[in-house]
């Protein structure tokens, strides 16, 4: 498909009312995990246009252009609203959250596993095994909390179990810089994945910095503050791999576009037909907004929608599927692996002084401070093991017994063994 070919309805038109902002939730109990994490996903979407346009807006000195943002804009939040309506009241902050990292793990593994770019993929694969790891953690407090097991939830599609600790995810802030791409060279699929993984994680991000204050006692408070400033760090790596010389309109263009694609593949890949429905509902509304997006780009710039996407069909969709066997691999691979400059080493290259054991040493200074590895001791202490879902043993021996909490594992030489 391109949506370049598509009909645009008029802008007013996909302006809506109360009563077409507030569609039935899902069922939590029925419904199929990847259209949880579908409904995740286009939330997010929805977000970072929204926080791109203010921020183009605040930018902008021409009122005109700013307008036409603003009827833009005010379009993007209505469907916002309407998406995260999907998520029904009885759906618990928790058992929402496991959705969050489920779609974390099944889509950066389905976005690694089509990149072509290494250095794109390396960053994919690095975080990868950090979303992971923090699935595992919130699900042993969901099953300390609630007595759910996060295996019904994800529908047995995602291995739950410990990968690269959290507690040897917190890094020296310069160390997740990375190096951006290029959109003369990177290909427009590559560029796709970098917008896409980058949203995704900045809306996990935005909704764990609200739960920590708003979850109702402390240790989940902690958690959630914990792996917040993870996903922060996610969001700092993956916004750095962006093309930073785009200028504002051609970056709303690459925007409009990615939205577009989402919504074609949640239509082409979604299981359930009423949902299926309001994606391709909302996709059409995204197409009207390509072309004015397009229409900016020639007013303003002079460029046609071309110089940004070249000729604009589509790529194959994107599909949240089962990935056990492509995470499997680079647990096994990588879990060693810390961040350092543009690139990852293994921990074991690292000289003592470095930056990543200086803040180690500043921030988990008191390893029974650290939430995520707090929360596996009271679940092995209140029933005996941790609380696991896998297929097999883990890949890394270190990491295979269940009664203990390994917090040394990615941060300490020859650990893993």
């Amino acid at each position: 498909m391109n949506p370049f070919h598509e009909h645009a309805a008029p802008l007013d038109s996909c302006l809506m009312d109360w009563r077409a902002m507030s569609p039935a939730p899902y069922d939590k109990r029925t419904v199929d995990p990847y259209t949880r994490t579908r409904v995740i996903l286009m939330n997010g979407t929805e977000f970072e246009n929204v926080w791109f346009s203010h921020q183009f807006s605040r930018n902008c000195p021409d009122n005109d252009l700013r307008r036409s943002l603003a009827l833009l804009r005010r379009s993007e939040q209505q469907q916002q609203k309407l998406v995260a309506a999907l998520k029904p009241d009885d759906e618990t902050l928790l058992e929402h959250t496991i959705g969050y990292e489920q779609l974390a793990v099944d889509l950066t593994a389905h976005l690694a596993k089509r990149e072509t770019d290494a250095h794109v993929r390396d960053a994919l694969n690095f975080a990868l095994l950090e979303d992971f790891d923090h699935l595992y953690r919130y699900a042993d407090f969901l099953d300390m909390e609630d007595g759910v097991h996060a295996e019904s939830l994800v529908g047995r599609y995602t291995e739950i179990m410990p990968a690269r600790p959290t507690i040897a995810h917190h890094r020296y802030p310069t160390d997740e810089i990375k190096q951006p791409i290029d959109a003369k060279t990177a290909s427009p699929e590559t560029r796709l994945s970098v917008g896409v993984i980058t949203a995704a994680e900045q809306q996990t991000m935005n909704y764990y910095m609200n739960v920590c204050a708003a979850y109702p006692n402390a240790p989940g408070r902690a958690l959630y503050r914990e792996i917040g400033m993870i996903e922060e760090q996610h969001v700092t790596q993956y916004g750095s791999l962006m093309d930073v010389k785009c200028t504002w309109l051609e970056n709303l263009l690459m925007h409009q576009y990615t939205e577009c694609w989402l919504y074609w593949s949640c239509m082409q890949t979604e299981t359930d037909a009423r949902i299926r429905g309001i994606w391709a509902q909302l996709l059409q509304m995204e197409i009207s907004h390509l072309h004015e997006a397009a229409r900016l780009l020639e007013r303003y710039e002079g460029k046609n929608y071309r110089q940004v996407v070249g000729e604009g069909t589509f790529p194959a969709p994107l599909r949240l599927e089962s990935n056990i066997d492509h995470v499997r691999a680079v647990l096994a691979g990588t879990v060693q692996l810390t961040a350092c400059r543009e690139g990852y080493t293994p921990v074991e290259q690292l000289p003592q002084g470095s930056d990543f054991f200086r803040y180690q040493g500043v921030v988990n200074a008191d390893e029974k401070q650290v939430a995520s590895h707090t929360v596996i001791d009271r679940h092995i202490a209140s029933f005996g093991q941790d609380y696991r879902f896998q297929q097999g043993e883990n890949p890394i021996p270190a990491l295979q017994d269940m009664h203990v909490d390994n917090t040394r594992v990615g941060r300490v030489p020859g650990a893993a063994q």
